[in-house]
């Protein structure tokens, strides 16, 4: 499942649409984390297209991966280039696996990568 994960991940930054195909099942339902569903395998291809024409990812780096059962637990930092514009976040991703080892659940959670210490930095 780790395996699947970061070739995903790398198929951002290579732009590289069949591994859509080759990671999640005909059924996936995958929750962007600014809102965004996509529900079965051809609208998330049809989606991965159309920001790919539109964007670039520049980083997508993974802190780390937890597995528990069939479900994995991505901790990742993004960067991007969007319509020209850059953007970051820091996120998460919860990938859940079916029988077949193909993604069929995806729900992603991103929060700013800058970060804000009201009561100061202690360390």
């Amino acid at each position: 499942m780790e395996d699947i994960i970061r070739n995903y991940f790398q198929a951002w930054i290579d732009k590289k649409i069949d591994a859509v195909r080759e990671t999640f099942s005909e059924d996936i339902v995958y929750v962007e984390s600014h809102g965004p569903v996509y529900q079965g395998i051809d609208q998330v291809q049809r989606w991965f297209a159309d920001w790919n024409r539109k964007g670039t990812v520049l980083r997508w780096d993974i802190k780390q991966i937890a597995i528990v059962d069939k479900t994995a637990f991505v901790e990742w930092f993004f960067r991007y280039e969007y319509e020209g514009n850059i953007g970051e976040c820091d996120g998460v991703t919860i990938a859940r696996f079916n029988d077949d080892m193909k993604i069929c659940e995806l729900k992603e959670f991103q929060s700013k990568s800058q970060h804000d210490y009201p009561y100061g930095k202690v360390w």
